[in-house]
């Protein structure tokens, strides 16, 4: 994926029996969205804590859904950083039909030691993280 944006059409396995996109499908599409970008910057989030000694967790995540998807729409996933704090980030899922955000999904993290202790956002992150845009009036 690299810093290009993620694309697809949905298929009616995406959607509910009248054929509107099913509310949940979309947490699958922003973890693919991430791992594939974090993979594309040289990081794998199975990984951090034997490669840098430090791991992510995941504590919050949400969708705001702001028009009806349908069978057979295409949508491209968008990555945007929401915030970046000290040892947490939120990373944005802006899913676009044409140039209408018709999705807006959130990934919230926390950075971690290896033993499970509070830890500061690493450098090799924080340097990651900056290469993504910030939606303007977002804490970043």
């Amino acid at each position: 994926m690299s810093d290009s944006p993620l694309s697809f059409q949905l298929s009616y396995g995406d959607c509910d029996t009248v054929g509107i996109a099913y509310f949940a499908i979309y947490y699958p599409w922003m973890e693919r969205a991430y791992s594939t970008w974090l993979y594309s910057h040289g990081l794998r989030s199975g990984e951090l804590a034997e490669q840098h000694g430090f791991m992510t967790v995941g504590v919050h995540s949400e969708c705001t859904y702001r028009a009806m998807v349908r069978v057979f729409d295409e949508l491209t996933v968008r990555l945007v950083l929401d915030r970046v704090g000290s040892s947490s980030y939120t990373v944005g899922f802006d899913f676009l039909r044409g140039d209408e955000v018709v999705t807006h999904g959130t990934m919230t993290f926390v950075c971690r030691t290896t033993d499970g202790g509070k830890a500061t956002i690493p450098a090799v992150l924080m340097d990651v993280l900056r290469t993504l845009p910030t939606p303007e009036g977002a804490a970043a």
